[in-house]
């Protein structure tokens, strides 16, 4: 490999057949579909050798004060060649002043931190054929009217505007709902993704509250197969477990704040989990 060879180029729709095959030589589920998506949403960057994509990374704005840098994968042949920090100088130097978040393997955080992200807590994963629950009877399914109701709750939640996503997630997702006097308060969406159905967001003011809409979901979704990712500070890892989704493994969550360190707003919602619109 040579200077010569290697090639940064902006990710176009062009790419992603290419990254397709790299997600999946790494393990990864996601179909083209999920990378459309993805990539939709985002600035891409692309590593190729002589025409062949062999490194990736997505970083997804939200707004003008926050981003996530997702799809960080280098070909496993072309590794220890400093193409992974090459990708992540160039995600970041896109993001600007933004404060940038993003779930690291144990194997990227050296890497990561180098960079100047910090540990912030652990994601946990849960995946499996969905079991057959009952519905809750207080959990409905939303309707085109409740999305603005959704798109302020989502970012009361996460604390920074991701109404792009949530307008793309109205397109793909179906969203259960619990309203109070008619007004949703809590929600959580299901849509296609990798193997099966992936759940999330999922908003909700209590445990059991999160814990009926996902039932709610489930419900509609028997024997299908359904993965989960949740903060492990939400104590929902042991009530999947019950559920029949077995704990496969997770990340851990990581920020970094460009320039002078800016007030982070703190979520109200405990039960806000993590959207797997995006790795």
């Amino acid at each position: 490999m040579t200077a010569e060879q290697i090639t940064l180029k902006t990710m176009t729709t062009e790419h992603l057949n290419d990254a397709v095959e790299l997600s999946r030589h790494v393990g990864w589920p996601h179909r083209r579909e999920d990378w459309e998506l993805m990539q939709s949403l985002s600035q891409g960057v692309v590593v190729q050798e002589e025409e062949r994509v062999v490194g990736t990374i997505l970083m997804t704005p939200y707004g003008d004060d926050a981003a996530t840098v997702n799809m960080v994968i280098v070909d496993a042949a072309m590794r220890g060649r400093g193409l992974g920090r090459k990708l992540m100088e160039e995600a970041l130097a896109r993001a600007g002043e933004r404060t940038c978040y993003l779930v690291a393997t144990q194997e990227g955080l050296p890497l990561y931190e180098k960079l100047g992200f910090v540990a912030t807590g652990k994601i946990v994963q849960h995946q499996g054929l969905a079991p057959s629950v009952d519905a809750p009877a207080h959990v409905s399914w939303g309707e085109d009217c409740d999305h603005a109701r959704l798109v302020v709750l989502d970012r009361a939640a996460f604390g920074h505007d991701r109404s792009a996503l949530m307008g793309s997630l109205r397109e793909r997702a179906k969203f259960a709902v619990v309203r109070d006097e008619g007004d949703v308060q809590a929600f959580a969406a299901i849509r296609r993704f990798g193997r099966g159905l992936v759940i999330g967001p999922v908003v909700a003011r209590k445990l059991h509250e999160a814990r009926c809409l996902i039932d709610f979901l489930l419900a509609d979704s028997a024997d299908e197969f359904v993965r989960i990712d949740t903060d492990e500070t939400t104590d929902l890892g042991e009530w999947l477990t019950r559920r029949g989704l077995a704990h496969v493994g997770g990340g851990i969550t990581m920020r970094r704040t460009a320039g002078e360190p800016k007030d982070e707003t703190t979520p109200h919602r405990t039960y806000a989990l993590v959207s797997q619109a995006l790795r």
